[in-house]
């Protein structure tokens, strides 16, 4: 693994970083403070390949690698952590499972005008008494001829309120518990699909997370990924690589905060001095130098596994993991170092703070990822 980036990526990096500068950060803390979705910026993020950032050319991609899609993630989570996940969703979760499971008839509908940042797309997995347990979901589907009838709710689905598509994951037959689960793609407008309410959360205001209902709601088996029965593989598959967007979401959190207290630190004073000169503070930004190097390193590499055709879900797992935690503690210490003004909402770094906690939970938590760890780690040594 080569760690300097090439060519191609420096200039992707320096891009994006332009462009989270200019359009990205200075609606950041009012659609934080609105909740509204930043339709306008995702039009904007479509133009310059960002929904589609490691999908091929002739797919509406862009044609980067999974390693310029980390540095894009990070980049945009660095001003705006709403966006972030906003971008990562519509690459790694829909867009992903389409490109790796579909039919060529399937990626022309719903993968080209989704790349191409026309069309916005969620993930329906998780279900009011399904989370972390993935194979105990219950929406079901019955297989009526050439239609399946969906029933069932899904909840905290990112994008969900203003997707035109979704990737939802129903049971066919629920005696086989994981190996009846299958994946449907069902287009908004379907009749019986509903999409209930916006949640009401600590972070990432902006990111349209909601309920869908499914009732009666009847979708062709030509929007099938993959074999009935599969959905629990394509499911699994398509989080580790969420699991590296959601890394770097955690990373680019972690950088800007830490960005922010650098600032501060060298403007405010305290007993004469910028309160940088103190040895208190600099072990805070050491610590969190460290960490938010150590965290990019790692999603990096999880992605540089993808790109070689590597078996990478270790790998996304130990860098979530990391990531997340890491984003949690370097946001504290932001906190910190700004003293009462970071506990203010006119310092970005209270919305880091509140932002960085979510890394742990979506996209399998932090103790499901040591659960995958641990279970890699036993093959390895048996």
């Amino acid at each position: 693994m080569n760690l300097e980036l090439t060519e191609e990526q420096k200039l992707l990096q320096q891009t994006v970083r332009e462009f989270a500068e200019s359009e990205v950060k200075p609606l950041a803390a009012e659609i934080d403070e609105t909740g509204e979705f930043p339709r306008e910026t995702f039009r904007k993020a479509a133009e310059l390949g960002l929904t589609g950032v490691a999908l091929p050319d002739e797919e509406g991609g862009a044609g980067f690698d999974h390693v310029a899609y980390t540095i894009a993630i990070e980049e945009i989570s660095r001003v705006c952590a709403s966006t972030g996940v906003i971008l990562s969703v519509q690459n790694s979760l829909y867009c992903d499972p389409v490109h790796r499971f579909g039919t060529e008839e399937q990626k022309r509908k719903f993968l080209v005008p989704f790349a191409r940042g026309e069309k916005i797309g969620c993930y329906a997995l998780t279900e009011p008494q399904a989370g972390s347990n993935a194979a105990a979901l219950q929406t079901k589907a019955v297989r009526k001829g050439d239609r399946y009838v969906v029933n069932g709710t899904k909840a905290w689905i990112t994008n969900g309120a203003v997707a035109d598509a979704a990737v939802v994951y129903v049971n066919t037959d629920p005696a086989k518990a994981e190996k009846g689960i299958t994946a449907l793609v069902i287009e908004k407008g379907t009749p019986g699909f509903q999409v209930g309410k916006e949640e009401r959360k600590l972070g990432v205001h902006a990111s349209a997370c909601c309920e869908l209902s499914f009732t009666d709601c009847e979708v062709p088996a030509a929007n099938r990924l993959g074999n009935e029965g599969e959905g629990y593989r394509v499911a699994l598959s398509t989080l580790d690589g969420g699991r590296i967007g959601i890394a770097s979401q955690a990373v680019g959190i972690a950088q800007g905060a830490m960005e922010a207290s650098l600032t501060y630190a060298k403007d405010r004073k305290a007993f004469g001095h910028p309160i940088g000169d103190f040895q208190a503070i600099q072990f805070m930004l050491a610590d969190m130098a460290t960490e938010i190097d150590a965290a990019r390193l790692l999603a990096r590499r999880a992605a540089w596994k993808e790109d070689v055709g590597a078996r990478f879900t270790m790998e996304a797992s130990i860098a979530k993991l990391f990531a997340s935690e890491m984003a949690t503690r370097v946001t504290h210490k932001a906190i910190q170092i700004h003293g009462g003004y970071g506990y203010s909402r006119e310092y970005p770094v209270e919305r880091a703070y509140r932002d960085a906690r979510i890394t742990e939970i979506y996209e399998g938590t932090s103790e499901i990822q040591r659960l995958v760890i641990a279970s890699w780690v036993l093959k390895s040594y048996a």
